[in-house]
């Protein structure tokens, strides 16, 4: 699956727990929103995936990707209600960088 390098890096810092590198894909004004919560700038994210991290424990699984949508669909998996779910990750990009994504 031929993915942009921020999603790429985006995925491996999740499989490894790595909440700087994770936050490191996305521009300074980035915002996320997920489970009903926007999270604004890269602190915010960094804490909030931090935060996700350590209750959910969730790894990503790459299933479909589409460039003219820019949306990825992945299985998610860890210590959560339902998991593991397949899940639909919007994005947004600048310089190559996250600078919005969805989460649903």
């Amino acid at each position: 699956m031929n993915l942009p390098n921020a999603v790429t890096e985006l995925v491996k810092a999740q499989n490894n727990f790595d909440s700087a590198a994770y936050a490191n894909c996305f521009t300074e004004t980035a915002v996320v929103f997920d489970e009903g919560k926007t999270h604004n700038g890269r602190t915010e994210i960094k804490d909030w995936i931090d935060k996700a991290n350590k209750e959910y424990q969730a790894t990503m699984k790459p299933l479909d990707y589409s460039e003219a949508e820019h949306t990825l669909k992945a299985e998610v998996a860890g210590n959560f209600p339902g998991s593991p779910a397949i899940l639909t990750y919007y994005y947004e990009f600048e310089d190559g960088l996250i600078r919005s994504l969805k989460i649903v």
